[in-house]
Order: structure tokens, then sequence, then C-alpha cells
């Protein structure tokens, strides 16, 4: 079991043809995800990969019936794939495209309200459920198969994360990048819930980053409804206030979106918080065992 992708996950991918869609979907198939096709504008009926290109998202899903999309299209047009892929009724589509315009991301959020569609990103590395499906950039080599759930915002300190587990013998039911953007598809919130109602996720870590309250209300929610421990993160300790900090939701806009001030209403809340990134797997491994 897993969240979300699992290895029966058909996936098709946007922007299929072009240069870093190709190698990472050369990747996802090499460790067993189930690619069907790609999507490029004005290269339907070709083949790539030894699969079918398409024109559109609906003519993709209606020959070869996927349910996930990966988006690898430049950020002015993403928006306009995102909601291609919600019209033609994926239900889980991973936008790793980073810059977005916020205004775009809005609009996106009203369309999808309503429709059954998980949206992860955009800024996201992907989400990979170890062995049998990969949609996104990671390096799959360090994630193993197990039973416990990764959620962050930031891409490397995911991997950081996961490699740290990784050597101590604690594999993975899934990772999901949530993204780093002020607006993105998927919070901690739907996430955790996913973990939560997983029988085959023991735990979860769940990593965060200064600017914006999605930590804490992750947090709050965890001790109202979650019997699965959570280790958390939170970077950015010496980031100054208004110094914007890699991603673009990155910044503290007040006292309580510093990653102290976080992490310590995290602790009062019941998560298990670490404060040195290097100790995240130790922790991990210490509170799940």
């Amino acid at each position: 079991m897993s969240v979300f992708v699992h290895n029966h996950s058909r996936v098709l991918i946007q922007g299929f043809t072009g240069q870093h869609a190709t190698f990472h979907a050369e990747e996802a198939i090499k460790g067993g995800t189930t690619i069907v096709g790609g999507v490029t504008p004005g290269k339907g009926g070709m083949t790539h990969l030894d699969l079918p290109v398409f024109d559109t998202v609906s003519q993709a899903v209606e020959e070869t019936g996927a349910d996930v999309s990966g988006i690898f299209v430049p950020p002015p047009f993403a928006a306009d794939a995102i909601m291609e892929a919600l019209e033609a009724g994926i239900r889980v589509i991973v936008v790793i495209a980073d810059g977005i315009p916020v205004q775009d991301m809005v609009r996106v959020k009203r369309y999808a309200a309503g429709r059954k569609a998980v949206i992860i990103g955009p800024n996201t590395p992907g989400i990979i459920t170890p062995g049998a499906c990969k949609v996104g950039i990671m390096p799959s080599h360090i994630y193993t198969p197990g039973r416990i759930g990764v959620v962050s915002r930031s891409g490397t300190l995911n991997y950081e994360a996961v490699q740290q587990m990784t050597e101590l013998g604690m594999g993975q039911s899934t990772g999901v990048g949530i993204g780093g953007d002020p607006v993105n598809g998927t919070d901690f919130v739907t996430v955790l819930r996913a973990f939560e109602e997983d029988p085959d996720t023991d735990a979860v870590v769940m990593i965060g980053e200064i600017g914006g309250p999605q930590e804490v209300d992750a947090a709050m929610w965890a001790k109202e409804n979650m019997s699965k421990p959570v280790v958390g993160f939170v970077a950015g300790v010496s980031a100054p206030p208004g110094r914007r900090m890699g991603h673009a939701g990155a910044i503290i806009s007040g006292e309580a979106d510093t990653a102290t001030a976080k992490m310590d209403r995290m602790e009062e809340l019941g998560i298990h918080v670490v404060r040195n990134p290097a100790e995240i797997g130790a922790t991990a491994n210490r509170v799940f065992s």
C-alpha cells in the first residue's frame, strides 16, 4: 500500500519529448514505473521512448487509461497544462516547474475546487513509492520500500532525510514533495491524512521551512487526528526576517514564521521535533523503533 501513487498507477508525461522529461521518464521506467505515453502538442501520432505521443491529455487518457500525470512544462504554460489534466479526469497531477506565476496558481486552485484530484507542487521534486512508481526528479536509488511516510517542502532535505533513514535500514512507504511555492496544490494536512489512513505507513517524517503557517497547522491537525508518530524539522533557523531563502514561499513575514518559533509550537503539539537536520534519521530511528 502507499499514498497517491502505487504499482497500478498509469502515468502520463506532459511535455514528454523535452530533454528533462525524457531523462526523468527513462529513469522512472527503469525503476518500474508504468509510463503509458506522453503529451506534446503538435507531435501527436509520433512515438518517443517507444511510447505513444498525443496532442492532448484527453486523447491520451482515452487511449491509455492514464490516471497520473507528470507535468514537465515551462512555467508560463504550466497552469494551462494542469487545468487540461484536471479537465481530462487525471486524479494525481505532479507539477515540477519552479516559478509559475502566483496568479496562475490562484486560477488553478479555483479551477480545481470540487474536483477529486490531488495536485502535487508546483516547485516539487515529485512523489515516489519506492520500487513501484516515481513521478518527478528525485534520485530513486536512495529510496527503499518500507513503512515510513515522508512529506517535505524542500526537495534536498527530503533526499537528505531519506538517505539517513535508508542507511539505518528504515524504508519509506511514499515520499511526497509538496513544493516550496507560496501557492501550492497539496498541503501538509492533506498528505498527513493520507498517511494516517494508509495501513502500511507506521509513522511520518515532516520537513518544513520558514514562511507561512502550514507546519503548525499540520501539527495541530496531527494532535487531534493522528494515531501515528510524526518527526518534524523546519529549515531556516538562521534566516533573517524579510529575506527570501531559495523557495518563493520561504520568507519570514513575522515572528511566528521563524523556524525556531514553528518548531517550539510543533513540539508543544506533540511532534517529535529535530533541531539539527543531520539528526533526522537518528531521531526517526529512535522514535519509531
